[in-house]
């Protein structure tokens, strides 16, 4: 078991303490393995759980997002916390350009996650196809060094988001169902990640129900993220800015 406390999280040139449970410990670092990420080496699931902000239930008033991320038994493996600026928080609201700031139980920065703004991405999956319209989550680990691409792309109907490594060359798919519903009463939503092929299912997303007052009142959402445990780690990191690329598209909105 890991340590109970608290971590520390660097932002801004700011250092924030935030309530932890149970942490993960840190296993040994594996040969080539960018640092942070040798906890995905033990892993075959994450949860994803939005923390709840007042200001948002009680004045509609969009802040940035923090997030527990845990393992499969409910210990800590990272937390997440949103960067962006406050006027497009407000104006832009999901389509909002940000930074997300992955740490560790030490307050180490292990993965970051930047959206660009793009005035004409709208989050439509018909227009998608041209990058001038199409979100993209560029992820880094660590912290300069880029490990892949989440892109929406094209569809006729369904959510459709291409994983690419740091070449650009494509490695996996997440497709959705053909109506993405934000309705509290709608449950589990999955988005299946399939191979470069898309011959084999290789992975899932999922946006777990998170119970009715959450649901109705607030745009905190719990995700849970399945890929294979030899997956490379680079991979599973870019799954996970595929997981808050679903979030923004889809289910970041003020119900």
């Amino acid at each position: 078991m890991g340590p109970v406390g608290l971590a520390v999280v660097s932002q801004g040139g700011m250092s924030t303490q935030i309530a932890t449970g149970s942490w993960m410990q840190r296993p040994s670092v594996a040969a080539g393995c960018p640092p942070g990420l040798e906890y995905l080496t033990l892993i075959d699931q994450l949860l994803v759980k939005q923390q709840i902000e007042l200001a948002e239930v009680l004045l509609g008033w969009e802040c940035n997002n923090r997030y527990a991320i845990t393992n499969s038994v409910g210990q800590q493996v990272y937390f997440c916390s949103e960067e962006s600026d406050v006027c497009m928080r407000q104006m832009c609201k999901n389509n909002r350009p940000f930074t997300f700031h992955v740490t560790d139980n030490t307050g180490q920065e292990v993965i970051r996650l930047n959206r660009e703004f793009k005035c004409c991405a709208m989050g439509c999956c018909w227009c998608a196809g041209m990058d001038c319209c199409a979100h993209e989550v560029t992820v880094e680990a660590p912290v300069g060094t880029v490990v892949g691409y989440a892109t929406h792309r094209k569809s006729g109907w369904h959510p459709y988001i291409t994983l690419y490594n740091a070449d650009h060359e494509q490695v996996a798919h997440v497709d959705g169902p053909c109506c993405v519903c934000n309705c509290p009463c709608c449950g589990d939503i999955d988005f299946k990640v399939t191979s470069k092929d898309r011959s084999t299912e290789i992975g899932n997303i999922s946006k777990h129900w998170s119970g009715a007052f959450q649901e109705v009142f607030t745009a905190a959402q719990n995700f849970q993220i399945s890929f294979p445990m030899d997956m490379d780690v680079r991979i599973k990191a870019v799954m996970m800015g595929a997981l808050f690329l679903v979030d923004f598209l889809y289910f970041e909105k003020q119900n």
